[in-house]
């Protein structure tokens, strides 16, 4: 760290700022979003297939590329490649809203692609940034004031999302535009670079290349199956290219003395550990969200927006747990709380397995909460111990990581749930509740069918958490860790 740090508490605020900016950006996009697909679907001519690539295709290359970003600023600082997040994450934005119905929706999946590599850039640095700014005792505190912004846009985004595809659907996208610009130089004006840069520094082309392609390919195969586009073969072409690539990674890693992806960083057990989980959580409750959307319109008999609504106490007890809990685990540790927060989870899991056409609201919302609660639990204390067991030159590429581990974890869970919830129910049963929402009442054998696919994908889920739970748990504790540093 720099001895300069006049007014360095004003700046961990300012900091703050900015990364909430982004943060507040990206997570209203994504729930607005949601709101926004039917209509998209309409006026750009396409299919289900394609717009569930319009969100697929965003994860996919955020996932791919947020390692390579985190290792990019640990080189040449966070604060260059966070505003150019910024700057390409709103062209993106621009792009999307001028996609035209002649492509039937593959042009907006390729601007989604250039959103998602403003994303990745966002996503891999927001972490580091707060970390960097923020004195060790205080960065809990900081990264679960971040998790404010997540959980408002969430709770914003179908509302926002409803109020601008009432005038027209470009406006999702558009609305991005001014506040990327002013997040941009928000940025360029207020951003330090509070850590010193490492002389001498390589970067690892080979190790970049091979694992961007091996994990995008990797993810991209299991998607389409999940999601088919392409005839299988080419499917198992990508498989096997991803292996390929995989394979080729490690070989390039282990000779390498300045790597793009550190695995000594997992020889640290708190490390390992918290990412570990980390992966887990992504993996239980990536597509819960998407799930309960499609059951609020499907058996709950909900359009779109009002289902978007319904989702608010996930991201009311979200919002209120995240930044207590990150102020706790700086007085108090990590373990116990990111433990508890995947044990609230587990409990509401179990409890969306009950849930049926007929379960009243009040149940359902109070199982929502204990997910929005136990995730908010869980966050910021284990991100916290994530980010404090690093040096501070390695903490863009340990962010840039475990964004990638979630992300991933994330785009597994959704290939999983969405068969096993939406494989038996007939095609056009499934457009007409994803377009219009009403209820799945004139179809009781695919009302049937979705409720047995939703509680075996939410049981699912829930053993999954049960096993992150454990991981948590036998880690060393954050305050040991502390001690020998």
């Amino acid at each position: 760290m720099k001895d300069d740090r006049e007014n360095w508490q004003g700046y961990e605020w300012t900091a703050l700022s900015v990364t909430t900016i982004g943060t507040l950006l990206a997570a209203v996009q994504g729930s607005a979003l949601l709101i926004a697909l039917p209509e998209i679907m309409t006026h750009l001519q396409t299919d289900f297939m394609t717009i569930m690539w319009v969100i697929l295709s965003f994860m996919l290359i955020t996932t791919a590329l947020v390692p390579v970003v985190g290792r990019l600023a640990d080189m040449f600082g966070r604060k260059n490649l966070y505003n150019a997040g910024f700057a390409i994450f709103t062209l993106g934005s621009l792009l999307c809203a001028l996609s035209q119905p002649q492509f039937h929706g593959r042009d907006l999946v390729l601007y989604r692609i250039v959103q998602g590599v403003g994303g990745a850039m966002l996503f891999a640095n927001g972490a580091a940034i707060v970390t960097d700014a923020f004195h060790r005792g205080r960065i809990g505190l900081g990264l679960g004031v971040n998790q404010i912004a997540l959980a408002a846009g969430f709770l914003l985004g179908p509302v926002i999302g409803g109020i601008l595809t009432a005038i027209s659907w470009q406006w999702v996208f558009l609305i991005n535009v001014p506040l990327g610009i002013i997040g941009t130089v928000w940025g360029i004006l207020k951003l330090r670079e509070p850590v010193s840069l490492a002389e001498n520094q390589r970067f690892d082309w080979k190790g970049s290349l091979t694992f961007t392609v091996g994990l995008g390919s990797l993810l991209l195969s299991v998607s389409l199956i999940a999601f088919p586009l392409i005839s299988i073969n080419y499917i198992y072409a990508l498989f096997i290219g991803a292996i390929v690539a995989l394979t080729a990674f490690f070989v390039v890693e282990r000779g390498i003395d300045q790597p793009m992806l550190d695995f000594e960083l997992f020889q640290d057990k708190l490390f390992a550990h918290a990412s570990a989980a980390n992966a887990l959580n992504g993996l239980a409750r990536g597509a819960v969200l998407f799930v309960l959307i499609f059951f609020l319109q499907g058996p709950y008999g909900l359009d779109p927006l009002w289902a978007g609504i319904m989702m608010a106490p996930f991201g009311a007890a979200f919002m209120l747990v995240g930044p207590i809990s990150g102020f706790l685990s700086d007085r108090y540790g990590s373990r116990g709380l990111a433990t508890a927060g995947l044990l609230v989870s587990a409990v509401g899991l179990a409890g969306l397995s009950t849930v049926v056409s007929t379960t009243p609201y009040w149940i359902l919302a109070a199982f929502m909460a204990l997910m929005g609660g136990g995730s908010g639990l869980f966050a910021s204390p284990n991100m916290n111990a994530i980010m404090s067991s690093v040096q501070p030159g390695q903490r863009g590429i340990a962010a840039g990581t475990n964004a990638m581990l979630m992300n991933t974890g994330q785009m597994l869970s959704i290939a999983i749930a969405f068969p096993l919830v939406l494989s038996r129910i007939p095609l056009d049963t499934m457009f007409h509740v994803f377009l219009y929402g009403g209820g799945m009442s004139s179809t009781p054998q695919a009302l049937m069918d979705f409720e047995m696919g939703m509680r075996e994908a939410f049981l699912v889920s829930f053993a999954v958490t049960m096993v992150a739970a454990l991981v948590s748990y036998y880690r060393p504790s954050f305050e040991k860790i502390d001690k020998n540093r």
